[in-house]
């Protein structure tokens, strides 16, 4: 990529971070009265449901913390840190340990599910916050976090199953790759070779039992030992969460030196593309039959923000990492879509559902599942990228991989 290309698109997604994105959910979400975020806004900002999500009272900590700690050391983006991380620890947490999925705006619990997201969110969260103060209390409540969340993962039948293992015994690709980015989130706090091992352990599952070379393929449901499972769910791939996962790796792979690791993570990017890009319309669906029968999710051939988030920053890392162009022409078919689609030239930030023709299906903004997250996680990592491409850094000088 030619640097004055660079140059400018770091520029866009600086801009589009701190004039556009960020405005809208600080403007809008920020809970002066009871504290945390209300994420379910409208076109305009409006809130239209005022119960919480727990993943964004996570999220939502975590990149106010991640912009104190790698933009500016701005007031406004640790107050808006710690109204979060208030809220988290203070009415998040259930009497066993574990965390709600949803509470009341004043925080009274409503939901509780079985699977560890919010935990996870929340180690994320409390890791970063702690970079951004020092506070050992939030160092603390990530380490006791992170060690429920490791007790599940070494003891799986401690969360009831959503099916019956005694028939159809079943494993999901979500909570691997959730625990790949949780520990490198950990490890950035504490060197404990204890994280390197884990993620060591991670990156053999995935590859056992998940990726499916013969099939050109990432898969969210196996059974036990990676066995493919001939139903719905088991031939289901979810190209953004696939591509979310190709980037977890390519980081894994710079921090190890990994070269044959980085190579396996471009192959998993490559397939989901591939698989996943509508050559009608364009833009990424939201899931796939591998075998092309009908697809279990209504909702299949939606166009989502979050996995376009997921291939932006992916794609400009594999420029980065390979030098080679069609990553480049990916990257730009990537960004043209998906600014062209998703983005709210009134009110700021981007809409969330389109239909598979690129139209709006809902004009709302933030919800339960969308928040402040992938998009501006996807500008500030991808601005940070730039920088260093700006300056002239490259991982693999010449297309070595």
């Amino acid at each position: 990529m030619e640097k004055h290309k660079i140059i400018q698109l770091r520029d866009f997604y600086k801009n589009y971070l701190l004039d556009n994105s960020i405005p809208f959910w600080l403007n809008n979400s920020i809970d002066h009265e009871y504290g945390g975020y209300l994420t379910c806004l409208d076109r305009e900002g409006k809130i239209y449901n005022t119960d919480k999500s727990v993943w964004f009272q996570a999220r939502g900590t975590w990149i106010f913390s991640r912009l104190y700690n790698t933009i500016e050391k701005r007031k406004e983006w640790l107050d808006a840190a710690a109204t979060g991380y208030e809220f988290l620890t203070r009415y998040c947490f259930d009497k066993d340990g574990r965390m709600f999925f949803q509470v009341t705006r004043d925080g009274r619990p409503l939901q509780k599910r079985r699977y560890a997201f919010s935990e996870m969110f929340t180690i994320m969260a409390c890791a970063e916050y702690y970079q951004a103060t020092g506070n050992a209390e939030a160092y603390g409540k990530a380490m006791d976090v992170y060690n429920i969340v490791l007790d599940i993962y070494r003891n799986p039948s401690v969360v009831s199953p959503k099916i019956d293992p005694e028939i159809r015994p079943m494993k999901g690709h979500s909570f691997y790759m959730m625990l790949l980015c949780v520990t490198q989130a950990v490890r950035e706090i504490d060197n404990n070779p204890l994280y390197n091992e884990i993620i060591g352990d991670l990156i053999k599952i995935l590859f056992k039992d998940f990726v499916k070379p013969d099939k050109k393929a990432l898969f969210e449901t196996v059974g036990p030992y990676g066995e493919l499972i001939d139903n719905p769910q088991g031939r289901c791939i979810n190209p953004g969460h696939s591509i979310e996962t190709s980037w977890f790796l390519m980081h894994e792979g710079i921090y190890r030196s990994d070269k044959e690791l980085i190579k396996r993570a471009l192959e998993i990017l490559d397939w989901s593309l591939e698989l996943g890009w509508d050559t009608e319309y364009g833009g990424l669906f939201y899931f796939i039959d591998i075998e092309g029968k009908p697809a279990e999710q209504l909702e299949w051939d939606m166009k989502l923000w979050w996995p376009h988030t997921e291939a932006l920053y992916a794609l400009l890392l594999a420029v980065y990492l390979t030098g080679d162009v069609k990553y480049e022409t990916w990257y730009q078919k990537v960004h043209e879509w998906s600014f062209n689609h998703f983005e709210d030239k009134v009110y700021g930030d981007w809409f969330g559902y389109l239909h598979r023709d690129g139209n709006v299906s809902s004009t709302l903004k933030g919800s339960m599942w969308k928040g402040p997250f992938h998009f501006p996680r996807a500008l500030l990592f991808s601005n940070v990228l730039l920088d260093k491409m700006a300056s002239g850094d490259r991982f693999m000088k010449g297309g070595i991989l």
